[in-house]
């Protein structure tokens, strides 16, 4: 037994594919690897690169941004909430860059908006503190 199935589940994309010989990620502890006959394990893998490598040879990347790996008999599950795939190593990195900027931008500006709820609330209680009406 030298190859394995892989099922791709992301929100809105599922694929199985067929004849995978290994996978390589990434979780807390670092790099990881499976091949077929692996024993049963289930890790949350990290944001950003995993690879796969099917009977032909050919390296597959997968951009996520994050997700749960579960293999079990000889079935390898990634479950995530959207992933890239592609053969092409220099277009992936593209776009796990520019997913990276999208959600770091999307996180400065959640930071922002708490930031101002924080001194709005603060003026608030400061007012009311003082007696008066809180102004509108």
């Amino acid at each position: 037994m030298t190859e394995f199935v892989m099922h791709l589940q992301s929100a809105t994309q599922y694929e199985c594919i067929e004849r995978v010989t290994m996978f390589v990620g990434e979780d807390a502890s670092g790099s990881l690897g499976i091949m077929a006959g692996h024993h049963r394990m289930m890790t949350p893998l990290q944001f950003g690169l995993a690879r796969f490598r099917t009977e032909n040879g050919g390296w597959q990347f997968l951009a996520l941004p994050g997700g749960l790996l579960y293999f079990v008999d000889n079935e390898l599950f990634l479950n995530t909430r959207r992933y890239l795939r592609s053969p092409d190593y220099a277009r992936i990195t593209q776009a796990l860059e520019e997913q990276l900027r999208g959600e770091e931008a999307a996180l400065r500006e959640l930071k922002e908006s708490f930031h101002r709820l924080e001194e709005e609330m603060f003026r608030r209680l400061w007012s009311l503190s003082r007696g008066r009406e809180p102004y509108t």
